[in-house]
């Protein structure tokens, strides 16, 4: 076996491909900032109580290890969104509106259907504090814009709430076993399944959950769904945001989809949901939701909403790179005028390279009593 291979599921960045990341980068934490996001570093490892939460999926994918100094079991982070949650109560007051953004490796016991790899870059935002429409919008024109730094367009936004599976589980009294089984079951999309689970367990509200996982397509479904679950609150509650939502995008430059079935992979999700995706990806390219009182654990149960994407699959999937900076080569000559012209060049952004091997093919040449850069 080849001493250098890499893990199965570990990859890296290298060359133009880790200048256009850090470029990448840049932009977006700019973009993050100029909204009044504050950037955070969580760490790569914490106790494992701190990582998983409530979260089973989250749980299932920590690498866990014993630590010799307190005997204790951390975790490799393999989701920020908990380790905002825990920021978060540390650092804010009661009633405040928080903003949080980040740009960090992680690492996942396995990949998944979003992450294409088991050391993703989860680069995403965080908004901490408000319940209203208000907040979801605007993480989700920052996952669009995020996008757009990329040169990802013409997006189709898919829009969601989890709050209607959860009416309709509250409304069959189901147990929290059957409910964990049917969550697999429509995190999958899986008719087939759906229709042998009602079959071998008598559930009152079987046929509208299999209306549910159908409930997929244009603004009409909305209307459709409020006639479904006329006498669901909560589910007509959760179909009002997501009116509020086409209201807020149906204008913008993207398609609209609803997909009133959607449970997320997060259990930690409970409530609007979104995802990005485009005709030349087969998957999501971000995605995000509410998850109001996931730090709880905290002590404090706050608001929240964000979203996130896999910068490093994201950076793989782009042509040659559109960021390396031209290169020249200098020659190896100690001349001071020559110095002060590569120095001036350096200060601007233009690479240079010294000719240490006197190859004789140097692009900064002499003129006059100067320096040019030849053709």
């Amino acid at each position: 076996m080849n001493k250098w291979q890499l893990p199965e599921g570990i990859d890296e960045l290298a060359g133009s491909q880790a200048v256009s990341f850090e470029v990448i980068r840049r932009r977006l934490l700019d973009l993050y900032q100029s909204w009044g996001y504050e950037l955070v570093i969580p760490p790569m490892v914490e106790y494992v109580e701190s990582l998983i939460l409530t979260s089973d999926s989250v749980d299932q994918k920590t690498f866990k290890f014993l630590d010799p100094c307190s005997g204790r079991m951390l975790g490799v982070h393999a989701d920020i969104t908990p380790q905002i949650a825990r920021i978060d109560s540390k650092r804010s007051e009661v009633g405040s509106v928080d903003r949080y953004c980040y740009i960090n490796a992680i690492l996942q016991t396995r990949a998944d259907d979003f992450y294409a790899s088991r050391s993703p870059i989860q680069a995403g935002a965080e908004l901490y504090g408000f319940k209203g429409i208000e907040a979801d919008i605007e993480v989700i024109e920052m996952m669009i814009s995020s996008l757009s730094i990329l040169d990802i367009e013409n997006l189709t936004l898919s829009l969601g709430n989890t709050s209607i599976f959860s009416a309709l589980t509250q409304a069959a009294e189901l147990d929290v076993e059957i409910t964990a089984t049917l969550r697999d079951i429509f995190k999958r999309k899986s008719i087939p399944d759906l229709a042998v689970f009602l079959e071998q367990n008598t559930i009152v509200e079987g046929e509208r959950f299999k209306a549910l996982m159908s409930l997929e397509g244009g603004v009409d479904v909305l209307d459709s769904a409020k006639q479904l679950f006329a006498d669901l609150p909560q589910a007509l509650e959760a179909i009002d945001s997501l009116t509020k939502l086409n209201e807020a995008f149906a204008d913008r430059d993207v398609d609209l989809m609803f997909d009133l079935g959607e449970v997320k992979a997060y259990e930690y999700h409970n409530g609007v949901v979104f995802a990005a995706y485009h005709t030349d990806f087969s998957k999501a390219l971000a995605q995000g939701g509410r998850y109001n009182g996931l730090s709880q654990s905290f002590g404090v149960a706050r608001d929240a909403t964000g979203f996130s994407l896999d910068l490093k699959f994201l950076i793989q999937q782009q042509s040659d790179s559109k960021f390396s900076p031209k290169t020249l080569l200098a020659p190896n000559t100690n001349d001071a005028s020559l110095k002060a012209f590569v120095k001036e060049l350096r200060s601007n952004g233009v690479v240079v390279k010294q000719d240490i091997e006197n190859s004789n093919n140097a692009n900064i040449v002499k003129s006059g009593n100067g320096w040019i850069i030849k053709d």
